[in-house]
């Protein structure tokens, strides 16, 4: 890949402190990851996609363990973990679970939690918990016998012992692409926090179909539209009730020039309306403008979060790309589509420390997009 499609990263801001998990720690991480299907993450694991996961030192934040035995290790999800230093949070993206498979979401915690070794130690800082939104839509997830969709909230004990207090679903989600972790009031903060763990719709022009009838009553296109919407209202409305919001995932649209290589995506003329409308659900004139983001003028006037895109505010006009599908050679044809937003005043109260974006081959693992994280200042 060529340095103009992947720059190195830029040097991290220098944080209060860096330590390892067993210590009190000044901020704490949110990961995120579309792995395009939970399959290949599961044991027995082939070893041609473990050596994804060789621990190695972690360009997202604090020292990584030294290599050992445990390279091999079927685990890929807890090797990743562990290369990354043991992250308080990880939302993976299309899971690709049926609703009502317990036996897989069972295999997956397994998987998270399962010694890599005997040093591995399975302490409240090393093991995790699993929360998992699926798709319960008959009408719209009819494909692939239902394994479609479907985000997992994964949480590190002693961080849910101490600051979570409520996972849970949005009730207007039936496609199994939201889910809500609302922290207790703390963490250094004079607000709570809430963060959002998001599978966005992809816009095509299949049908959708009423949840209710089966009826088809648009494009998913038109549903992309109205998902943005929704989405946009949730956070708003975690706003009002004092929360601020961080929005992590795979958003399914790239914002604007910077955000697709060689080219951003502009046929069929849709797409650039719902990248059009989610910058303008989202984004005030300042991010926009900073993102060189694609917006249309409009007189109409509508509810927006008003967010920070965080990669933007801290990389500016960097090109760094998630999504590099396996179709095409490594970063000849990439588009920046996963996402950290955060509440504005979480931003100006300089809460967000830093964040970046792990765009290499072994990253991707298995899976057409790389993971993406961000670094909040916490009270550990």
């Amino acid at each position: 890949m060529t340095r103009e499609i992947s720059p190195p990263p830029l040097k991290r801001r220098r944080l209060v402190h860096q330590s390892s998990p067993e210590t009190k720690s000044h901020s704490f991480r949110v990961f995120s990851w579309n792995i395009n299907g939970v399959d290949a993450f599961l044991p027995p694991t082939n070893s041609k996609i473990t050596t994804f996961f060789k621990p190695t030192n972690s360009p997202s934040g604090r020292a990584s363990p030294p290599k050992t035995d445990h390279e091999t290790t079927s685990n890929s999800l807890r090797a990743f973990l562990s290369r990354h230093n043991w992250p308080e949070v990880l939302f993976l993206q299309e899971l690709k679970i049926k609703q009502g498979d317990c036996k897989t979401v069972a295999a997956l915690l397994t998987a998270i939690n399962s010694p890599l070794s005997k040093s591995d130690v399975l302490s409240q800082e090393r093991t995790y918990t699993l929360d998992t939104v699926l798709p319960r839509d008959k009408y719209n997830v009819r494909g692939f016998q239902g394994k479609l969709y479907g985000v997992g909230t994964i949480i590190r004990k002693d961080f849910a012992r101490g600051h979570v207090s409520l996972i849970r679903e949005a009730d207007w989600d039936l496609e199994g692409r939201v889910s809500i972790v609302e922290l207790k009031k703390g963490l250094g903060q004079d607000r709570p926090l809430a963060l959002l763990n998001i599978y966005a719709v992809n816009g095509t022009s299949n049908p959708y179909r009423s949840p209710d009838t089966g009826k088809a009553v648009g494009t998913r296109h038109d549903h992309k539209i109205v998902f943005h919407s929704r989405l946009r209202d949730e956070c708003l409305e975690l706003e009002a009730q004092g929360y601020n919001v961080v929005v992590a995932g795979d958003l399914n649209v790239a914002r604007g020039v910077l955000d697709g290589h060689p080219n951003l995506r502009t046929y069929p003329s849709q797409h650039c309306l719902n990248r059009a409308d989610f910058n303008a659900k989202f984004f005030g004139q300042e991010d926009n403008k900073r993102a060189r983001a694609h917006v249309r003028t409009s007189n109409e006037k509508q509810a927006c979060l008003d967010a920070i895109d965080v990669f933007r505010a801290l990389h500016r006009t960097e090109r760094r790309y998630t999504y590099h599908p396996r179709t095409a050679h490594w970063g000849s044809s990439c588009d920046r589509v996963d996402l950290i937003l955060a509440s504005k005043r979480l931003w100006e109260e300089g809460f967000v420390l830093s964040t970046g974006i792990l765009d290499s081959p072994q990253e991707r693992g298995p899976s057409d997009h790389v993971p993406l994280w961000v670094e909040l200042k916490g009270t550990g």
